[in-house]
């Protein structure tokens, strides 16, 4: 088999991720982008994305196959059938640690002009790479929250235990 008649690594990377979540007590999480193809409660999506909480506890009768994840979970008490395109999940993480994987936004993943920003491709990357080259680039992130304090706070020996900053929303964080 050629590397061109390989199939995406996206469903198997997305399926190993929700295991071991799940094998280690962590609550999988997924970001997805969403446009007219993704079914999902329109009024829970900003900026044309949704997080869903895709652990055993949230859902029944998940099927994470290689072209959609579909499972039905309950949204303000009325249940939901819920079906994702493999291609659109942004990011799959531990609700707890933020551990685990972001995916490029490849061509299969962008919506319609206008929804969605445009990606930033890095210099001489052509605009019609076909969205399986951009799985070969995945890279693993953890989510942090957007305003961390330096890891001294700036203050060098402090007795005092750090303070925790207010919940904010997490951001991706690349790990190298």
């Amino acid at each position: 088999m050629n590397a061109p008649d390989a199939s995406s690594t996206r469903p198997y990377l997305i399926r190993a991720l929700y295991e071991w979540c799940t094998d280690n007590g962590l609550t999988p999480y997924v970001a997805v982008a969403v446009d007219d193809t993704v079914q999902v409660p329109r009024e829970y999506v900003k900026n044309n994305e949704i997080v869903l909480n895709i652990s055993f506890d949230a859902t029944s009768s998940l099927k994470l196959g290689n072209e959609f994840i579909e499972f039905k979970a309950r949204f303000a008490g009325s249940a939901r059938e819920i079906m994702v395109p493999i291609s659109h999940v942004i990011a799959i993480y531990a609700r707890e640690n933020g551990q685990g994987m972001a995916f490029p936004m490849g061509p299969a993943t962008q919506a319609p002009a206008g929804l969605l920003p445009a990606p930033s491709l890095p210099a001489g990357t052509p605009a019609e790479a076909p969205a399986r080259a951009a799985d070969e680039h995945a890279k693993i992130m953890q989510l942090v929250p957007e305003t961390q304090p330096a890891a001294d706070g700036g203050k060098g020996d402090d007795p005092e235990p750090p303070k925790t900053p207010p919940r904010s929303r997490p951001a991706l964080k690349r790990i190298k």
